[in-house]
């Protein structure tokens, strides 16, 4: 039984995308999602150490000590996503480092779940990196194999090619995306859940114009943003802390006794 759930990573697995008032840093996610129905099974105490805009060293310079720390019995761990953005990124020694970072978690006998990247052919910006996405997914799963971590593919997700499961910026998923990887990440641990994504029917398909006022809606209002925080070296995170910096009890209904 899993009675200490601790989830390291960037915005993906804070929950960004997935606005909620009511929730620590206001955003709850799939982790979150995860944790609730955990606490359906008996006592789960949880933590969420992930903070969006930070890169893989970062993730592991600031998460991984205090992770184990709290001899968690489960660990979630999803990062690069923000270093596979820029182009100068080493891949292979991003990677060696995730590697070690995975080697310590699994040797405390936690169970482990990691991610892939998602395959971005639908877009035209993220289509650029899809090489080394697909590179680093490899090294992702050849981690996972050598340690005996779980894998949620997320490259495999076609789902995920459905803008619809995305928040305005791109990015982030929205509160449908983040169901789904719930979903998904608790069919991959074997636990029964009650967490069902939303139906969305037939994608609407736009046409060139169309597409071209969306692109260029997006650009004004999230890629330049984007690009000047870049500029100024400034992130999303700065000033950010974790929504749940220490281990935490949720009651078997998922609600946090914190209130």
């Amino acid at each position: 039984m899993i009675s200490r759930f601790v989830a390291l990573g960037d915005s993906f697995t804070e929950g960004v995308g997935d606005d909620d008032p009511g929730s620590p840093n206001a955003v709850r996610g799939w982790a979150d999602r995860v944790a609730d129905q955990l606490a359906r099974h008996g006592e789960v105490a949880y933590a969420n150490l992930a903070i969006r805009g930070r890169l893989l060293p970062q993730v592991l310079a600031e998460q991984l000590g205090p992770a184990l720390e709290m001899k968690p019995d489960l660990v979630t761990l999803y990062a690069g996503g923000n270093d596979l953005m820029r182009p100068k990124v080493d891949v292979d020694t991003l990677c060696d480092d995730y590697d070690a970072a995975v080697a310590q978690l699994a040797a405390t006998g936690a169970t482990v779940v990691l991610f892939t990247g998602v395959d971005g052919v639908e877009d035209p910006l993220f289509r650029r990196m899809r090489g080394r996405t697909a590179v680093y997914n490899e090294h992702v799963r050849l981690i996972a194999a050598r340690h005996g971590a779980r894998l949620v593919d997320m490259w495999a997700l076609r789902a995920l090619r459905d803008r619809r499961l995305w928040s305005a910026d791109r990015i982030h998923l929205n509160t449908h995306g983040h169901t789904l990887i719930a979903a998904t990440v608790l069919d991959a641990l074997g636990v029964a859940h009650s967490v069902t994504p939303t139906p969305l029917g037939e994608r609407v398909v736009l046409d060139r114009r169309q597409q071209r006022e969306q692109n260029l809606r997006w650009a004004r209002e999230h890629a330049l943003p984007w690009l000047g925080r870049r500029l100024r070296g400034e992130s999303s995170g700065d000033g950010l802390r974790p929504k749940r910096p220490t281990l935490s009890p949720l009651t078997p209904r998922g609600r946090d006794q914190r209130g």
